[in-house]
This record gives C-alpha cells, structure tokens and sequence, in this order.
C-alpha cells in the first residue's frame, strides 16, 4: 500500500494526473521536451549551489548560480519558441492580469489544420 493510502492519496493522483497531461500537452515536440529536461533540474541545482556557497562564505561565486537559472531558462524559453507557445510563468501571470495568452500553440490544438 502507498504511504500516502485513501482519499489523500486519490487527490495527489488527481492533481498530479492533471499537471502531468498539461505539461505533456504543452511540451510536444521532441526537440522541446529534451531542451526541458536539461534545463529543468538545472534550477534546483542552482538552489543547492547558493546553499553550499552560502555556508562556504564563497560570495566571490555568485555567478554561478545565476548563470544556471539564466542559461535554464534561455534553454526552457528556445524549447516554447520552437513549440510556438508561451512559458508557463508567463501564462499564470497574464491570466492573473486578465490578459490573452498562448497556452497551447494553436497549430498543436486538437481540431486545429496545420500549416
């Protein structure tokens, strides 16, 4: 039996099930989806990176970790141009302004004719 058993674990799947789908549907091209998993883990390991700088008193290397989101990122945002959709923090924040965004490239759409 799982560790998180019952109704807990019925959300977790739930939820998880959900976020899944709509990272699958949003990272369909290969070549994206593999610029997403380099660049991904990149942001945690800049994470750790600060942390273990941080209890070194290595303020010298402060680039470094700036450099992995930087180049993470750079690496996420060439994978949605080549998608022809938007990044993900960009979507949540124009939703919350109440703006139009591209969550799924329209080319990608169930029903949409491709050029």
């Amino acid at each position: 039996m799982p560790p998180l058993a019952g109704p807990l674990w019925g959300c977790y799947d739930r939820v998880m099930g959900s976020w899944i789908a709509n990272w699958n549907e949003r990272h369909r091209h290969p070549v994206s989806r593999g610029l997403h998993f380099v660049g991904i883990p990149m942001l945690p390991l800049a994470g750790v990176l600060v942390v273990v700088q941080l209890v070194e008193a290595r303020w010298d290397l402060w680039w470094r970790p700036v450099v992995l989101v930087l180049f993470s990122y750079l690496l996420q945002w060439t994978g949605h141009r080549i998608e022809g959709n938007e990044l993900g923090e960009v979507v949540l924040l124009k939703r919350l302004l109440g703006r139009p965004y591209a969550s799924v490239a329209p080319r990608e759409k169930p029903g949409a004719t491709k050029r």
